[in-house]
């Protein structure tokens, strides 16, 4: 089959590989329609290319059609539609009981001190090839699979396996009271998603991005847009105290991560790590601080005394410096965490399948391309050319 490969840093290619196949009596093996590329994506790319082999199959936001189940499989037959979540998690484990399935203890990496296995996220994340493909191997296919009607584009379903429910997770985390203020960083697909997700929950939300074509998508939306260089030479925070009456936003969503701009020092500690053998690299990467912590930083100065900063965006680092004595004073609470997507399916299915799309769901993607075309897709949306915000490959 056809796939999507990790082939070194800044470069991936379309390859054979061998064909998906059953290998335990709850998985699935699934005929892929469509699948995105993520900004996670890019960090594999980029930054987190020392945990990738080469060869590594990617892409972590795959749906399709139920091709092949194993015997032990009850809950899906062959010719079902399916979104399949990114993490994987077996559903009766302690941790998945409790709506935490991205810490599912029998899908956790512990020779890495990871988490759940994650579909394409490199050896952190269990190497388990990913879903832009052709075809897919699906384990615990007993719980994860999203089942959803054969009505409807692919695109009104799909980000249920990623963008959706991590934007979702996102706001709830931020912890904004009714008719409350969200601040959110970064306005590619899941602070897009979280943006209108504060929107639809009657909060006044503002979005922060430098590239203007991800402001102007969120101002449709009737978010109040900021671009992060400030304006007239102000900055973010003051700006946003100015529009809440003094304080700041009551909740931010960092939607931005590990690549923020505006860190030349985090950009250093990431050209310095590529520069080492994998193996050091990796060390290094498990043991120092290298992220680019601009947005992070900011959001923190933003939020108002007692408010609450949510991470959505992912960060690698183990040592990144943090603003303890200003998170202390301020009183600020900081959640996080890969989403749990499992947890939040039932809160999102109706409105995803409601026709009056009030999260905008089809007003996201902006290149859609065949799976071949792929490797170019992916440069333009790290440089964020074409005004690129979301891709979707059809295999």
């Amino acid at each position: 089959m056809r796939a999507l490969t990790w082939q070194s840093k800044h470069t991936v290619s379309v390859e054979d590989v061998p064909d998906s196949r059953i290998q335990e009596p709850t998985d699935a093996i699934i005929r892929i329609t469509s699948t995105a590329i993520c900004g996670s994506d890019l960090h594999l790319y980029d930054a987190l290319s020392p945990f990738m082999d080469k060869g590594d199959v990617m892409g972590h936001e795959p749906m399709g059609i139920v091709e092949e189940v194993g015997s032990g499989i009850t809950n899906l037959k062959q010719g079902d539609r399916v979104v399949v979540p990114f993490n994987v998690s077996c559903g009766h484990c302690w941790m998945c009981q409790r709506g935490l399935q991205s810490q599912c203890e029998t899908t956790q990496v512990r020779e890495q001190g990871s988490g759940a296995t994650l579909l394409g996220f490199s050896r952190l994340y269990g190497s388990l090839p990913g879903g832009q493909a052709e075809y897919l191997r699906v384990p615990h296919a007993d719980y994860g699979p999203i089942k959803v009607p054969h009505t409807g584009e692919d695109e009104q379903w799909l980000f249920l396996s990623d963008i959706i429910p991590t934007a979702w997770q996102g706001v709830k985390y931020a912890e904004v009271p009714e008719g409350g203020t969200l601040a959110v960083f970064g306005l590619g697909p899941v602070g897009q998603m979280a943006t209108r997700i504060g929107v639809h929950l009657g909060y006044r939300v503002f979005g922060v991005d430098p590239v203007s074509e991800r402001r102007e998508m969120a101002a449709r939306h009737g978010v109040e847009v900021f671009d992060m260089e400030g304006f007239g030479g102000r900055k973010i925070p003051e700006l946003l105290r100015e529009a809440t009456g003094g304080r700041g936003p009551d909740g931010v969503v960092d939607a931005v991560g590990m690549e923020a701009h505006g860190s030349p020092l985090g950009k250093a500690a990431h050209t310095v790590v590529g520069l080492l053998p994998d193996a050091v690299a990796r060390g290094a990467m498990k043991t120092a601080g290298v992220d680019r912590l601009n947005a992070l930083h900011t959001a923190i100065e933003s939020v108002r005394r007692g408010g609450t900063v949510s991470l959505s965006g992912v960060y690698g680092g183990m040592q990144d410096p943090m603003p303890m004595l200003t998170l202390f004073d301020r009183q600020i609470a900081l959640r996080m965490g890969q989403c749990n997507v499992r947890h939040w399916v039932d809160d999102l299915l109706p409105l995803v399948d409601d026709p009056s799309d009030p999260l905008g769901v089809h007003d996201l993607v902006t290149h859609r391309a065949s799976l071949e075309e792929a490797p170019g897709l992916y440069e333009t949306f790290q440089k964020k050319q074409d005004g690129c915000i979301k891709v979707v490959l059809t295999p």
